[in-house]
Parts: C-alpha cells; structure tokens; sequence
C-alpha cells in the first residue's frame, strides 16, 4: 500500500497534520466505512465516509459518519440547490481520480464544493478516506474543513 496518495500531498501541502491509518479492506462489505471502522476499532461516528453527489447536476463531495445516511434534501439547501442525488460510480472515479470505497475529500482531480457533517466536531480527531482503498486518515475536524475548503452543515437524515 502507497502512503503517498494525492489526499496525503493535499494535507501536507496545506500543513494541515494527519496520521496513517491503514486497514484490510474487503471489497465484498455492504458498507464501507461501518466495515473500516469495525477493522480498526474505532466507533463509526468517529469514521467519516465521502461521497460524490450531482446537487441540481453539479458535482459535489458530502463527508458525514460511516453509520449515517446523507439526507439528500438538507444537502440541496445547504448548498442552494433544489436536488440531490448520488453520482454514479462511474462518474466519481472520473472526477475524483479516486476508486469507489477509496475516495478522499483531499485531493481530487478538480475542486468541488465539500459539506461536512456539523457532528466531526464533537471529535479531537476523525478518521477520512486517505484516497485508496484500506487507507484512513486521522485528522482534526478543524484541518479537514481547512484542507477540503468544506463548511459544516446538519446533512443527516
């Protein structure tokens, strides 16, 4: 496993800290983060997954808990939108240049709006995808919304 991908240039280039937090990944989990959280011990509200959505057909990057679902309209308003809906897999890996179940905030090939889910800052640190499969990074809430230039909103359902 690389421990350079382009999330880890991201946060160095920002100076914003992180910690490597690597995992065996296993392609056949229903869920990802609740999988990547059970694998290293951590509670999944503490482990934050990223997925790419179409907000009124605009690309857009959600970061809320492994154990939690987007609600797709609180995510609309929060970024002036009428819609959300998931962007297809497809889709994702060609934006991002990340693989499905490896897709980091930090990074990505073109700069998209980012929302985080308000409940990272309950947290001294959260865990978020490293931009690869079995790779989680353990950050400050603060240096996460700092790096993926992100706001905090309420987008759970």
């Amino acid at each position: 496993m690389a421990k350079t991908t382009p999330a880890t240039l991201a946060l160095s280039k920002a100076g914003v800290g992180f910690e490597l937090h690597p995992y065996d990944y296993d392609p056949d989990a229903p869920r990802v983060g609740l999988q990547a959280a059970e694998a290293l011990g951590i509670a999944p509200e503490q482990v934050f997954k990223s997925l790419m959505v179409l907000v009124d057909d605009k690309p857009a990057c959600v970061v809320l808990p492994s154990d939690c679902e987007v609600s797709m309209k609180k995510l609309a308003a929060c970024l002036g939108g009428k819609s959300a809906q998931m962007m297809k897999p497809a889709d994702a890996e060609r934006l991002t240049g990340y693989k499905v179940g490896g897709v980091s905030p930090f990074g990505q090939r073109k700069a998209v709006p980012t929302v985080i889910d308000e409940t990272a800052q309950l947290f001294d640190t959260i865990l978020i995808n490293g931009g690869q499969r079995g790779l989680l990074l353990g950050l400050s809430p603060d240096g996460a919304r700092l790096a993926a230039n992100a706001t905090w909103s309420d987008i759970t359902a």
